[in-house]
């Protein structure tokens, strides 16, 4: 279940510039100190990042700022899993403990560094869009090796 998502009318200006500029909708604006964060509804990606990532770049312009796009999924580690890049994900589990729950995101090795991001951009991202849409606590991203000794 989705928590009640506020918007401020600062991020419904955002979210009325997104669809003038890539003809299509977003589900979410979440401005963050790394930039503006918008969540696509599911499948519309390429139209939001349009031909050679021509929108996507307009968007940077016009908002002066880095600008991140998020597919959404109703699933939350099929969410996690597209938002972290597929190709260096083994394998996604949420998890319920003590009435929280928590998600544990395990790389493929030696690419751990490249999801979590630099200066831990991306794990930050995914834990504030976890905790927003699935009520996901904590997400912890591993390695293969380190995941064999927890289970």
């Amino acid at each position: 279940m989705t928590p009640s998502i506020k918007i401020t009318s600062d991020q419904l200006r955002l979210l009325s510039l997104f669809e003038r500029v890539t003809k299509t909708g977003a589900r979410d604006c979440i401005e963050s100190s790394g930039g503006v964060i918008f969540v696509i509804h599911t499948g519309k990606m390429g139209l939001a990042i349009g031909k050679g990532g021509s929108n996507a770049k307009a968007l940077r312009e016009r908002i002066k700022k880095p600008v991140d796009l998020v597919e959404y999924h109703d699933d939350p580690a099929r969410f996690l899993r597209t938002m972290l890049n597929d190709k260096m994900i083994q394998d996604v589990s949420v998890e319920t403990r003590d009435g929280t729950k928590r998600a544990v995101v395990v790389v493929v090795p030696g690419k751990k560094g490249l999801v979590v991001g630099r200066e831990g951009r991306n794990a930050e991202r995914a834990r504030l869009l976890a905790k927003r849409y699935f009520d996901i606590t904590n997400v912890s991203i591993n390695n293969p090796e380190r995941a064999a000794l927890e289970i």
